[in-house]
Formats: structure tokens, C-alpha cells, sequence
């Protein structure tokens, strides 16, 4: 199974990447399946569905890549935790340019990289253990291209899933692939997608001030949202806590847009292999059931890494679409992928009926 080359580490980085990789791959803990004969067939049955499902979510969505054949790469958790190193710190890189010098000259600056390597490395290793799969949207022009633009699944977790549960192996797989090619699609075949939606996240990290007084801000709205009885990592975890009001505008438009591509990534898979996939209802099921299967601990983790909101965004997406596609059908769904500008917000997502709205009121002037 192959894994992700490291990038090359800079004192301006704002997380220990190598604390984070070695947490990681231990958190990640030991696969059972990583060693069994039955991976052998992992690369080339998702080499091959892979292939299928780009022609099943084309001929279902219209949207055709302009980037070439979609790749499949299986890794094990381990491997996965390398390419995510690899693409949080191309994320974070202008985060470090803009303060990683001045933040590394203070004399606590080791101390709190090797913190934030901690906890990247838990949260990583953590999420390892329940990836399926991943397509990796992030692209850098100086950077390999073979190592970017690829389709992601961890062999031992998939592998797992099918024995636990008897699911049929050839079935399961084309369920997934469908679902990480959509996505592929949707950034690779919508002309602007893949550019906007990296605009908004850089604009966050592009306004992000290390003030300390903004952490004061949050301690406070804390305490409010619990004498209010309202859980205060309900929506957005600690980054929202965190956010400038120009700041939480933005998260708003990405919440939006991830939950409408999270959403049209699941009905989409449904509808792309119906025929071809009779067990796909309860694959659906029990993935749902595993979403929300998790102890109060871990649920209180997830809140506070956003990570809640984010699990929210499948059936907020879903939602949205049944009750667009009611009101107007899939011609008035696919006006959401016409411009940046016709993307729903994450309050018209909770509340179609905005959306449905501002958009019917726009065609009519």
C-alpha cells in the first residue's frame, strides 16, 4: 500500500509536522487487516471501480472532469496520516509565512509547535481509525503531480468494515468510490469550484490574528452559552469560538458549500449505482449508525474540533437537496453550481426555503 512522501519541515511552520506524523501513525494504532491475503485485491478492484464510478457519477451529474482520469491510491493508516501531514501543512503554509518567523523568535515557540504537533497527531491518528476514503483537493503548482489529485482509501479500514459486517466486497467498493469520485467531480468538473472554495478557506487563515485577547473572547462566549444551558461547541467547534464576525461570514459560506457537496456526494452515490449496487440501502445504514456511534468523550472531542458540525453536514446537504429538488427539481438544484455567487449559505442550507428564494427571485427580474 503506498503512502505520501514528506514534505520538507521550515522554522516558520506553526505545528511540529514530524511530533504530528509520529503521534499519528500511534495513535493509529495496529491494523488487523493490514497484513491478511485479503488485501491483495484492493488495488486493483479500486483501480477498477474507481474507473466505473466516474462514469456512473458522470452519466448521473453531467459534470466531467477536466483534469483527466480520476487515480486511485490505497494506503493504510499510517499512509494516510502522511498525505494529511502533507496537505494540512500546505494549508497552513501561508498561516506560517505571515507568522511563523515572529512567533518562533519567542521563547515559548518549540514548546507550542510541539504542542500543536500533539494535537494535529492525536486528532489525525484518531480520524485514521474511521476513514474510508478521501479525495485530496488540495494542489500546489512546485509540488509533484503524481502525488496530488488523488482518490484515497485506507485498504485495513475497508477491509474491516467488510468483514464485520459480511458486506459483499466488489458491491462495497464501487459504493465508495462512487462517493469520493463525485467529489472529484464536483471540484474537477466544476470550472470555479475547486479555486472558490480554496479562496474562502484561505481568506480565514489569511485573517487570522494570533491575539490573545481573541481566546479571552471565547472563554467568554463559553460561559454564556452554559448559563444559558446552549452547547457552546454546537456549531463550529473552537474555530467559530475563535472567529472574528468577518471570519464566522466566511465559515458560514464554507459550512454552506460543504454541506451542499456533501449532501449531492450522497444522493448522488445513490442514484449513480442504483441498479448496480442492491446492497447500497444498508451500506448507507450502518455508515450512518457508525457516524454517530461514538462515546461521550469522543462526542465532546468532535464538537470541539468542529468535528460535530462537519458529521452534520451529510444530512443537513440531503435535506436541502429533497426539499430544492421538490419545490424546482434537479434543474433548480444544479443553478447552485452555476456561480459562486448562486451557493447556499449554511443558514439557507437549515432553511431552503431562503434559498429557494433569493434564487427563483433572481430568475424572475
Amino acid at each position: 500500500m503506498a503512502a505520501a512522501p514528506d514534505l520538507p519541515r521550515s522554522r516558520a511552520d506553526l505545528v511540529d509536522w514530524g511530533i504530528a506524523e509520529r503521534i499519528a501513525v500511534r495513535v493509529a494504532g495496529t491494523e488487523l487487516w493490514a497484513g491478511s491475503y485479503h488485501a491483495d485485491s484492493l488495488e486493483p478492484d479500486f483501480a477498477r471501480f474507481t474507473a466505473e464510478a466516474e462514469r456512473l457519477v458522470e452519466a448521473e451529474t453531467g459534470l466531467y472532469s477536466t483534469a483527466g482520469p480520476a487515480r486511485a491510491r490505497v494506503t493504510d493508516r499510517a499512509g494516510w496520516v502522511r498525505a494529511n501531514v502533507a496537505s494540512f501543512q500546505r494549508l497552513l503554509r501561508p498561516l506560517g509565512d505571515a507568522f511563523g518567523e515572529r512567533l518562533a523568535s519567542g521563547p515559548f515557540a518549540p514548546v507550542a509547535r510541539a504542542a500543536a504537533g500533539a494535537e494535529v497527531g492525536a486528532l489525525l491518528g484518531w480520524m485514521s481509525t474511521r476513514v474510508l476514503g478521501q479525495y485530496d483537493l488540495l494542489l500546489v503548482e512546485d509540488e509533484d503531480p503524481e502525488e496530488q489529485d488523488l482518490v484515497y482509501y485506507v485498504g485495513p479500514n475497508v477491509l474491516a468494515l467488510e468483514k464485520r459486517f459480511g458486506f459483499p466486497p466488489e458491491e462495497f467498493r464501487l459504493w465508495l468510490a462512487l462517493h469520493e469520485v463525485t467529489h472529484r467531480a464536483q471540484f474537477t468538473g466544476v470550472p470555479w469550484m475547486r479555486s472558490h472554495f480554496l479562496g474562502l478557506v484561505k481568506g480565514v487563515l489569511g485573517s487570522v490574528d494570533p491575539d490573545p485577547t481573541r481566546v479571552l473572547h471565547a472563554v467568554r462566549r463559553v460561559a454564556d452559552a452554559a448559563l444559558s444551558r446552549r452547547n457552546p461547541f454546537a456549531d463550529g467547534g473552537l474555530a467559530r469560538l475563535l472567529a472574528t464576525p468577518e471570519q464566522e461570514e466566511v465559515l458560514d459560506q464554507i459550512g454552506g458549500l460543504m454541506s451542499l457537496l456533501e449532501g449531492h456526494g450522497d444522493v448522488t452515490m445513490d442514484r449513480a449505482g442504483a441498479g448496480a449496487i442492491p446492497n447500497a440501502d444498508r451500506f448507507g445504514r450502518v455508515l450512518r449508525a457508525r457516524r454517530r456511534a461514538v462515546s461521550p468523550g469522543i462526542r465532546l472531542l468532535q464538537q470541539m474540533l468542529g468535528l460535530e458540525a462537519k458529521l452534520a453536514q451529510y444530512e443537513q446537504g440531503e435535506r436541502f437537496i429533497e426539499a430544492v429538488e421538490r419545490a424546482g427539481g434537479p434543474e433548480l438544484l444544479n443553478t447552485a453550481f452555476e456561480t459562486p455567487t448562486m451557493l447556499p449559505t449554511l443558514r439557507e442550507i437549515r432553511a431552503p426555503e431562503r434559498w429557494i428564494e433569493r434564487v427563483t427571485s433572481r430568475a424572475t427580474v
